[in-house]
């Protein structure tokens, strides 16, 4: 007998499309590719300017949710009325009204109007929901779930588990029929809140159809042509967790005779704070800041780079980085990284032997990493070529999505 196919189901995103969620993309593309039915649904309309080629070749529906319930009071009292009717309604209230008591925020109000929206407009067939991001998308998820009685599982990430309290984390991974998570780190974390068995690694990995081989030469750069400088390289938003402020710090650390010029590509709310710090460090002449870019810019940014700095560290809402994936984009192009030692960063990069680690927030560190690189050109081939082969030995997303194919019922 024929196979069943699999079941459609509803993706549960914060915002689409973003530039900084190719992963997500490509997850969405990959398992369209492989036959099943996708619904995304975004909490939040776009807010970047450009999107990348890979979000054009997904065909998936779009249903945006109102952003906050005051934008669409009609739209909300309907899914209201509607909901009501449906058989999980009480249980669903009941749920939310037990995690209010614990979080009294607008944002969980917001949540749950959002939850009966989804429950009266979802198209019959999507009886899945899947949740990327274990947090407000989470509970969007979650609630709706309950109110038509209808399985969700979930994918959890980085900041997603970093500022969910711990009971909200534990409730979820209980209620849930399954959850993946992107990093070992992540799952040991995980795993210490639910039955071990409940939660997968499932490393996103890159699609390297998207990205080319590796340059076969690069330039022997080494610090002392001031006509040529060292060129290095940042890409990531502009935000506490990411350590641009720590970077810049151990840039100006730098001899002063050493010549380089330091490039970032992203957006974010501290872009003009770093500007700002950089022309009092008196380095803002060598550095270019070329804000948010699509990713064939970005990835030849990578190649024609010289090294990948990343200063990742735990900021004070208890935020950081999970694996970040331009440190696997960057290494895929043979560029040498220096980036810290916090959350799975070490699951990717292998100290002295891949890349460069120094401790979270040592400034000293990372200026002594940083110079090591740039006068040191063959360190830096030597780095970037065994970087480069083992991401695309062990980081290939092709066994995530085989994972995530048969989770979600797809044929091999």
């Amino acid at each position: 007998m024929p196979e069943s196919p699999p079941s459609p189901v509803a993706f549960v995103l914060k915002g689409y499309p973003r530039l900084s969620e190719t992963f997500i993309a490509q997850e969405i593309a990959a398992l369209e590719a492989r036959g099943l039915d996708i619904l995304i649904v975004s909490l939040r309309h776009p807010t970047d300017k450009k999107r990348h080629a890979l979000h054009d070749q997904i065909r998936a529906p779009l249903l945006y949710l109102p952003e906050y319930l005051h934008q669409e009071p009609l739209r909300v009292l309907r899914g209201w009325w509607q909901a009501r009717r449906l058989p999980g309604y009480r249980r669903a209230l009941q749920l939310w009204w037990r995690d209010f008591k614990r979080d009294r925020s607008s944002n969980r109000i917001r949540r749950f109007g959002q939850a009966m929206v989804l429950a009266a407009e979802l198209p019959e067939r999507y009886r899945h929901l899947h949740a990327h991001f274990i947090h407000t998308p989470g509970s969007v998820a979650r609630y709706t779930a309950q109110i038509l009685q209808c399985p969700w599982t979930a994918s959890a990430h980085a900041r997603d588990i970093w500022i969910t309290p711990d009971w909200e984390k534990r409730e979820k991974l209980a209620d849930c029929r399954w959850a993946v998570t992107c990093t070992a780190h992540n799952r040991t974390h995980l795993s210490a809140l639910s039955n071990p068995e409940r939660v997968t690694l499932v490393y996103h990995g890159l699609d390297f159809t998207r990205f080319p081989e590796p340059p076969t030469w690069r330039p022997r750069r080494d610090g002392r042509d001031a006509q040529d400088p060292v060129r290095l390289l940042s890409v990531g938003r502009a935000v506490e967790k990411k350590g641009y402020d720590i970077l810049l710090q151990a840039l100006a650390r730098l001899p002063a005779d050493l010549y380089w010029h330091f490039t970032h590509i992203g957006g974010g709310p501290l872009l003009e704070n770093l500007k700002t710090q950089a022309a009092e460090l008196r380095i803002a002449d060598r550095i270019t800041w070329l804000g948010s870019a699509a990713q064939d810019a970005v990835i030849e940014a990578y190649r024609t780079a010289d090294i990948f700095a990343l200063a990742s560290r735990r900021d004070r809402d208890g935020d950081m980085d999970g694996l970040p994936n331009v440190l696997m984009e960057a290494q895929s192009q043979a560029l040498p990284c220096v980036a810290t030692t916090i959350s799975a960063i070490p699951e990717l990069i292998l100290d002295g032997e891949t890349g460069l680690l120094v401790p979270s927030e040592d400034t000293r560190g990372l200026t002594v990493a940083l110079n090591h690189l740039i006068v040191d050109p063959a360190l830096r081939s030597r780095l970037g070529m065994a970087a480069a082969i083992r991401v695309r030995q062990d980081f290939g997303m092709a066994g995530g999505i085989a994972e995530l194919a048969r989770r979600f019922g797809l044929a091999a």
